[in-house]
Order: structure tokens, then C-alpha cells, then sequence
């Protein structure tokens, strides 16, 4: 052991990045010891949560490549060297992309999509795949090619989905950081249900190229998860920035604001229209209110400013007609998918051409009623699932708080911010009296990512969590 206090190098792999970063800076342990930390935690705990299902054999050659970096005082970057995991979803060239399908179980891309590319340039060690759902089109993890993911808080539990692994591999110390996508809240509600932080970008912020087909528009960005705020700024301002190979990337680059998070107006939003709501998280959510305001900041509470309308007709189709894409694209993916997307995609060929274009319409008219109701708010909050993580096998919680709900019941809050394209954070809140965690989202103006981060970092001040750890 060669520093005075803390961890063990067996225990490195409780460290965040920053704290990474700077042990490999004043040279307390090079990123082969954090790696083969890091990979006896998963050869214990990996095979129980079933979170990374896709190992980067090429790790151990990076963490050596980046020891050889630091130790010349040539880093790449402050995070060369920290292991990271990659949604199944995101291609990692020379490594499987099966998007939790039959369908592309053979697909092994021979190039980083750009989020991975700049991982890769900036000298992350990027430790392997993590698991989601088929199509990342639901709220829980599993799949026909690697099965069920496991919430470590409670292995009987989903961690919900889609980044079901990403956020079970963070939570139970399989590395510090991971990226995933969030097309409907899929990164928020799976942080919210694991104890961490989970960034949604602005629409742009993170610029994509070389990807998966996009089924679902541009509602999917590509998001970092981790244990604590400072983890989750410094992975995402490696990942943003324009790039001319993503046009929304510059608007995003021309809309990002500052950091200024003094006095704001937030809008608390316990529900919407009475929705059906865990009095647990409700609670717990309130709670966060309190301490929002112990900061300086003007909390009230009431309902969304525009509707939801619009969101609620739309979203069924938008999954829909994109899987009808994905069977065109691929005329044997009737015999090779399961059986509920087969029906997806004849409900979406059925979506004729006019209509679609109106509801694309209807997405630029909403994304210009929400931008004007943040013109006197400046934070919108609400809780970011409405139910407990519940069996890990089972697609959705069929009843929240003794109500009968229906598959997007857990999923009500984070949909329309997506719809919206504005940037949306998971933070933790108390957890429940069964030691679950629960989370409460906060949403800004579209651009305002880094005032999310710099109140989000605030807030956890008072409130800290990162000392929370599933036994």
C-alpha cells in the first residue's frame, strides 16, 4: 500500500474518477492496479447482477498503455486511465453491438461511435459492453441473448432499463463510470432506482455519429452515469462539444449556458393529472424540496405549465413505426425477434406517412411551448420513476400504491422531456424503508446542462449519497 489512508489497492475499485485521476496524478496507483481491482470485483459480483455482458479483452493492454502515460507525465487527459463501461447499444468497434437481440447477435462494428471515439482518445480504459433490453424499448432489463439484470441493492429487483446494466455495473463497483442512452428516461429512472447520478444531455450536447439505427428520432442522447456529480461533469464535458458530423451538435454548442445556479425558480411537480405514485418516493421527493429551498432557492408546487397531450398519443407510435423501420431494413427480423415487436412493427406499418409527418410537426410545436413556459422557470422538478424497482423478470409493476397501471405507469415523469430535447438529472434522494433507493429528476432550460451539474453538485453538498453502498 502506498498511500497513507483510504483504500487498499484491492479496494480501488470503490474510488470515483476524480479520485482515479488524482491518485494516478501524485502516483498512489497506476491504472493496471485499478484494473485488476476493478476486475475482481466483477469475477465476484458480475456473475449475480449479470451487468456487463460483453468483456473488452483489449483492457488490460489500454491500462498498461495508459500506466506507460501517466508515468511520463503524458496523460491524455485528467481521465486517462479510468475504467469505463459502454451501453450495449453504443458501438465499440471490434466489440458485439446486439442491442439485447437475435437480430444483430453477430453485428461486431469496425468503428467507435463518436461518444466511444472520444472515450478512446482521452485515454479511458473502456472495460466491456453492459446489458439492456431488446431494441432499448423497456423499463426493466432482459433479453433473449443474455437474460435478466439484477439490481444490486436487492437481486430479486430490476434495476429498470434501458441502462439496466450500465447503472447495476456503477452501483455495485464494476467501475466508476459508464455512458448509456436515455431515449424516454432510461438513463434518470434506472439511476433513480440504483442510488446514482444520471445526466439526460440536451438534445446535441452529446454529438452522435456512427450509430445504431435511430428509432427513436433524436429523443435519444447518449448520457454518463455515475456515483457522485463531480464523476458525472467531468465525463460529460469530455463527451460534449460540436462535432460537423452531427448538426444539432452546434446548436446545442450555440444555446449551452453557464453555470449560474443562484436563487432559481423551480417548479416542483409532484404529478401529473393524478397519476398513481409510490407514497414512498413522494415523500422522500418532498423531502428533497425542503432542502432545495435550504440553498436559496424558490420552490413551488404545482402542475406541469403546458400539456402532455400530444406526448401521451404520440409515444406509442414512435416505438412503433421505428421497430416497422428496423423490419425493413432487415427482412428476416420477423423469425428472429421476439414476438412482441413483430407486432410493434405491424402496428407501426400501419402508421400512414401524412400522419406521421403531422406528429413530427407536433414534436417542433411542442419543443416551442415547453421552451417558452421555461421563460419564468427556471428548474422543473419531479420524482423520476413513480414506482420501487420491483421483480427483476417481470416487464413492469402491474400496480403502484394499490392502483392498476399500465406498462408506462413507472415511466410517466421522463418521457416528455426527451420530447422536449431539454437536459434532465437524476439526483438521489432518502431512500425507502426497505433501503431502496429513490430519485427525483430536475430539468432545465434546453442548453442549461451545466447549471443542472452546478446545482446538482449544491445539492448533494447537504445531502450526500455517494457514501451509500449496497451490502
Amino acid at each position: 500500500m502506498r498511500f497513507e489512508s483510504g483504500p487498499d489497492t484491492g479496494e480501488l475499485w470503490r474510488l470515483g474518477a476524480a479520485e482515479l485521476s488524482a491518485g494516478y496524478r501524485r502516483g498512489d496507483f497506476s491504472p493496471v492496479e485499478v484494473l485488476e481491482s476493478v476486475e475482481a470485483r466483477i469475477a465476484a459480483q458480475n456473475p449475480q447482477l449479470n451487468a456487463i455482458v460483453a468483456p473488452n479483452p483489449a483492457r488490460r493492454e489500454d491500462a498498461e498503455a495508459s500506466a506507460r502515460r501517466w508515468a511520463a507525465g503524458q496523460p491524455l487527459s485528467g481521465l486517462d486511465g479510468v475504467p469505463v463501461s459502454v451501453k450495449d447499444n453504443i458501438l465499440v468497434r471490434d466489440l458485439p453491438a446486439t442491442w439485447g437481440s437475435e437480430l444483430y447477435r453477430h453485428f461486431v462494428p469496425d468503428a467507435d461511435e463518436l461518444p466511444v471515439a472520444r472515450l478512446r482518445e482521452a485515454g479511458l480504459v473502456i472495460l466491456g459492453k453492459t446489458n439492456v433490453p431488446e431494441f432499448t424499448l423497456e423499463g426493466y432489463t432482459d433479453n433473449p441473448l443474455f437474460g435478466v439484470t439484477r439490481n444490486p441493492w436487492n437481486t430479486g429487483l430490476t434495476p429498470g432499463g434501458s441502462s439496466g446494466g450500465a447503472v447495476a455495473a456503477v452501483a455495485a463497483g464494476l467501475g466508476p463510470l459508464a455512458i448509456g442512452t436515455d431515449g424516454g428516461g432510461s438513463i434518470r429512472r434506472p439511476a433513480s432506482h440504483t442510488g446514482l447520478l444520471g445526466l439526460k444531455p440536451s438534445i446535441g450536447a452529446v454529438p452522435r455519429h456512427n450509430s445504431l439505427p435511430q428509432i427513436l428520432l433524436d429523443f435519444e442522447v447518449v448520457g454518463p452515469i455515475a456515483r457522485s456529480v463531480a464523476d458525472v461533469r467531468l465525463l460529460f464535458e469530455l463527451l460534449s462539444g460540436p462535432d460537423g458530423r452531427d448538426r444539432k451538435s452546434l446548436a446545442a454548442a450555440a444555446a449551452a449556458t453557464g453555470d449560474d445556479a443562484e436563487a432559481l425558480n423551480i417548479l416542483y411537480v409532484p404529478d401529473f393529472g393524478g397519476n398513481a405514485l409510490d407514497p414512498q418516493i413522494a415523500a422522500s421527493v418532498e423531502a428533497a424540496t425542503a432542502q432545495l429551498r435550504q440553498l436559496g432557492h424558490r420552490v413551488e408546487t404545482g402542475p406541469l405549465p403546458f400539456s402532455l397531450d400530444f406526448v401521451n398519443a404520440f409515444w406509442p407510435k414512435l416505438g412503433q413505426v421505428g421497430v416497422a423501420s428496423l423490419f425493413e431494413r432487415h427482412p428476416q427480423a420477423q423469425e428472429q425477434v421476439s414476438e412482441r415487436f413483430v407486432k410493434m412493427a405491424a402496428e407501426g406499418a400501419k402508421v400512414g406517412a401524412s400522419e406521421y409527418l403531422r406528429a413530427l410537426e407536433s414534436v417542433d410545436a411542442f419543443r416551442r411551448e415547453v421552451g417558452a413556459a421555461f421563460d419564468d422557470i427556471d428548474i422543473i422538478m419531479t420524482p423520476s420513476a413513480a414506482a420501487l424497482p420491483w421483480p427483476a423478470a417481470t416487464p413492469y409493476p402491474q400496480r403502484i400504491d394499490g392502483r392498476e397501471v399500465g406498462p408506462r405507469g413507472h415511466a410517466v415523469y421522463t418521457g416528455w422531456v426527451n420530447a422536449c430535447g431539454h437536459p434532465a438529472i437524476n439526483l438521489p434522494s432518502a431512500p425507502s424503508r426497505e433501503g431502496l433507493p429513490i430519485g427525483f429528476q430536475l430539468v432545465g432550460r434546453f442548453g442549461a446542462d451545466r447549471q443542472l451539474l452546478t446545482l446538482a453538485a449544491r445539492y448533494e453538498a447537504c445531502a450526500p449519497w455517494s457514501d451509500r453502498w449496497p451490502e
